[in-house]
C-alpha cells in the first residue's frame, strides 16, 4: 500500500497569513498608506512641479495596495496577481532607482522608488525580494480555491 502525503493534495490547514506572511503584509500595508498619502498630497498641492515623479508615486501606491490585498487573498488567481504586482514593483524600483541616479533631472522631486527607495529606508528595494521569496515558499496547493 502506498502512503499519501496529506500536505500535497489537501488545502492548507493553517492560515496562509501566519508568521512572516503577516509581517510582510503589514509592511506592504504601511507602505501602501505612506505612498498613497504622499502621492495624494504631492498631486493635490504641487503637481505642476514634477508630474512624472508624483504620478510614479501614485502608481507605487496602487501597486502596494494591490500587492497587500493579493498576499492576503486565497486562491490561484490572487497568487498570480501577487506575483505580478511584486515583480512589477521590483522592476519599477530598479528602473526608477537607476534612472534617478543616472539622470536626476528626470525626477526633480523624489518618488517612492527614487534612489532605490532611499527615502523609505530602502524598504521598496528589499520588500519585493522578500515577497517573491515568501510566494515561492508558499505556493497555492492543489485543492485550494481558485478565486
Amino acid at each position: 500500500m502506498t502512503e499519501v502525503d496529506p500536505t500535497v493534495d489537501a488545502p492548507a490547514t493553517r492560515p496562509r497569513m501566519s508568521g512572516i506572511g503577516r509581517v510582510l503584509v503589514a509592511v506592504y500595508a504601511v507602505l501602501a498608506l505612506a505612498a498613497t498619502g504622499r502621492s495624494f498630497v504631492q498631486i493635490a498641492t504641487k503637481f505642476d512641479e514634477a508630474p512624472l515623479a508624483y504620478l510614479l508615486s501614485a502608481l507605487a501606491a496602487v501597486v502596494y495596495v494591490l500587492a497587500s490585498v493579493a498576499l492576503i487573498a486565497r486562491g490561484r488567481t490572487w497568487y498570480v496577481v501577487a506575483w505580478a504586482t511584486i515583480v512589477f514593483e521590483f522592476t519599477g524600483v530598479l528602473v526608477v532607482g537607476t534612472l534617478s541616479l543616472v539622470d536626476p533631472a528626470l525626477f526633480p522631486h523624489d518618488t517612492v522608488w527614487s534612489a532605490f527607495g532611499r527615502g523609505y529606508l530602502f524598504i521598496p528595494l528589499v520588500l519585493p525580494l522578500l515577497g517573491m521569496w515568501w510566494l515561492a515558499r508558499h505556493p497555492v496547493r492543489r485543492g485550494e480555491a481558485t478565486a
